[in-house]
């Protein structure tokens, strides 16, 4: 079985072919800059080979044909023939109180979702444009799956995903915390399962999903029971170009200093907010890490926020599961910045946190392990985390019961 997996994004789509006999990828690449002028298309095989091209791409159906001609392509074709292509996986960004679970994409799915995007705008519409897009190219009678960022996070109480404002106002709009990054948080916390030895329901985790997006969930025997993100992705801790979560009076009060709209106001707040708000230099860390080390003050003040705010983070998890068995790094920056890893493990001494400086500085590009010493009572995991393959497993096994 050959699963498609699709990551589209309102100018952009990432795409993976996975054999799922063996769980390898034949082939990956992305389509950039869709409806832009100078669209971008690059596809990669397992075996090294490579197609790169400037190609104008209107729209997603334009992107997928772009995608479909690769895997099928003489030189740098991964299959002989579409049919090959048993489904395809999507990921959807925002499944609200109606998608616990992945589930087969339906007209009344993609009703549903559709329904749902005031809740995720950006995400949803882009989202559902892949979903139709792929049906063109490909056809209705190949299945599709929808993965949803939000499942994972539904096991949440109330007690964690209500706001304390009106109640009124989540009977009307379904305003509550949904979480998001589910699926890296889902594969990651599973794999430490794994390298401990023990199943997920003897377990409480902190997993740190950490790049320009951010978000930190606890994890108590195998289910959420909070995570940092709230009713967007804006909420939480600083990342690249968002603020996180801060005082609701600092909205209404710029808005009144500033004149600004409510649009204006959370352009702000995504674009420009966040390490490229505090540094006044970039939103990419690498950036960041260069200004430090040179001694720019607004740069080492925007790390100093970043550690601060993490650490509190877990130590509130580790509050919220009266304990912690095990943290885990990932994404771009969990998984390759060292220093932040050290940083944030060196505030959690406390909790019995101890970390191998050595090992710690090793586990970067794609290396991941235990990075906690013997003495460690928490063991601390760098794991890469593979989000299209969840998605993969998600698709096979629902598809497997049509």
């Amino acid at each position: 079985m050959k699963i498609l997996v699709i990551n589209a994004g309102s100018s952009s789509l990432k795409y993976q072919l996975i054999d799922m006999t063996n769980e390898e990828v034949l082939a990956k690449g992305n389509c950039e800059r869709i409806g832009i002028e100078g669209g971008i298309f690059g596809h990669k095989t397992a075996d090294g080979r490579e197609k790169k091209l400037t190609v104008e791409m209107a729209d997603h159906i334009e992107a997928f044909m772009q995608v479909k001609n690769a895997l099928i392509d003489a030189e740098v074709g991964v299959i002989k023939d579409l049919s090959e292509v048993t489904a395809v996986g999507h990921r959807v960004v925002q499944g609200g109180m109606e998608f616990m679970k992945s589930v087969l994409i339906d007209e009344k799915v993609m009703a549903t979702v559709e329904k749902l995007i005031p809740l995720a705008p950006l995400h949803n519409s882009v989202n559902l444009q892949g979903i139709r897009a792929c049906q063109e190219v490909f056809g209705a009678q190949v299945p599709q799956v929808a993965v949803f960022d939000t499942a994972f996070h539904s096991t949440m109480p109330p007690e964690a995903y209500i706001f304390p404002i009106p109640y009124e106002y989540f009977e009307k709009y379904q305003i509550r915390r949904y979480g998001f990054h589910g699926t890296s948080h889902r594969f990651v916390s599973e794999r430490c399962a794994e390298l401990m030895g023990k199943p997920m329901s003897e377990l409480k985790i902190i997993t740190c999903h950490l790049g320009n997006g951010s978000s930190i969930a606890a994890v108590d025997q195998g289910k959420v029971i909070d995570t940092s993100m709230g009713l967007t992705p804006l909420d939480g801790f600083m990342m690249g170009t968002r603020s996180g979560a801060l005082d609701p009076s600092v909205v209404t009060f710029l808005q009144e200093k500033e004149n600004l709209s409510a649009a204006e106001m959370n352009d702000i707040l995504n674009k420009k907010s966040g390490l490229l708000g505090v540094s006044g230099i970039s939103s990419d860390d690498r950036d960041i890490t260069k200004a430090e080390e040179e001694g720019d003050p607004r740069a080492i003040l925007a790390h100093k926020i970043l550690v601060y705010q993490i650490k509190k983070f877990v130590g509130s998890y580790a509050a919220a599961m009266n304990g912690v068995d095990a943290i885990v790094f990932t994404a771009g920056l969990g998984e390759n910045q060292s220093d932040h890893r050290q940083n944030v493990c060196d505030g959690l001494t406390y909790l019995g946190v101890e970390v191998s400086r050595e090992i710690n500085d090793q586990m970067i590009r794609g290396k991941g392990g235990k990075i906690s010493t013997p003495n460690s009572r928490v063991q601390v995991f760098v794991i890469p985390t593979n989000e299209e393959l969840v998605i993969a497993r998600d698709t096979k096994e629902i598809v497997g019961n049509i």
